[in-house]
């Protein structure tokens, strides 16, 4: 037993088969890699130039680019390199044949217990051939909210606010709140105070409204002030309603509000702040102070 092998270990015949081998095993994965890396940036080309072209000039193209391009490099990944692991175990005189036969009844087997991953795929296949959210749309699942990064046959992954990658398998996804398909609408309250001339302050506000769409592309149609919100307390709401390019309208917000507040300023506009009264008993005087 032990001569024999010793025998083997000696062998020159064994030694050359094993380093035919080996370089044949180096060349398949280095081989692979490149594949795999030409063939992106060969799809990633071919999307630049059909990006640049008129018919993919509006957003929606885009996105659909963006998603079947992410789409494509995952499946070449996997594609290459399954076939690179089975001209491996070819090279390692290992029967493929019988290998995949074995595997499709423990496939069988195994197949109850592989349910979800099933799920999964057929899931993945219908977000993408519906078109339900694309790469780079922002978008809500369940309590996930952020933008698309990339979307698979099995995973989606969203990017959130701060900057975390959350992986969602697909046949989990069951409902979707896609913010990025239609225009969005910016609701804007302001409030001044109760003894303000509402009628002077609406004017300001009209008036600084018509000015926007000439000067924001982001803003769709000619902002509207819809008039008095809610009247609580020392204060008057006035409501403005603004319709904006798809999640532009947070900053159309904060821009509408600090530039009515500068407008309130230099027209005597009073805004609501707390105030304190104080009595004086002795002559009944009322004085009121600002806090």
């Amino acid at each position: 037993m032990y001569n024999h092998f010793m025998k083997e270990l000696t062998d020159e015949k064994n030694w050359n088969a094993i380093g035919i081998a080996t370089v044949k095993i180096i060349t398949i994965i280095l081989l692979s890699i490149i594949i795999v890396r030409v063939a992106k940036i060969a799809i990633r080309k071919f999307f630049d130039i059909r990006m640049k072209s008129p018919i993919a000039l509006n957003t929606t193209a885009e996105r659909r680019y963006r998603t079947i391009l992410r789409l494509l490099q995952s499946v070449i990944s996997y594609v290459v390199y399954f076939s690179a692991i089975i001209a491996i175990l070819s090279v390692m005189n290992i029967k493929v044949a019988g290998l995949l036969a074995g595997a499709g009844i423990v496939g069988l087997a195994v197949g109850f217990g592989a349910q979800s991953l099933v799920k999964d795929i057929i899931t993945g296949f219908f977000i993408i051939f519906e078109d339900q959210f694309g790469v780079g749309d922002y978008i809500k699942i369940t309590s996930t909210e952020g933008t698309v990064m990339e979307i698979g046959l099995r995973t989606t992954k969203i990017k959130g606010m701060s900057g975390e990658i959350n992986i969602i398998p697909n046949g989990s996804i069951t409902e979707v709140v896609n913010y990025s398909i239609n225009n969005s609408i910016a609701i804007i309250d302001v409030s001044v105070a109760y003894n303000s001339d509402i009628t002077k302050a609406e004017k300001l506000i009209e008036q600084y409204l018509k000015t926007l769409p000439a000067k924001h592309e982001e803003i769709v149609s000619e902002p509207t002030l819809l008039g008095v919100q809610n009247v609580v307390g020392a204060e008057v709401t006035l409501r403005i309603s603004v319709e904006t390019l798809p999640m532009q309208h947070f900053a159309i917000s904060r821009m509408i509000r600090r530039d009515v507040k500068d407008i309130f300023d230099r027209n005597g506009i009073e805004i609501p702040y707390p105030k304190m009264m104080v009595y004086e008993r002795n002559n009944d005087q009322k004085i009121e102070e600002g806090e």
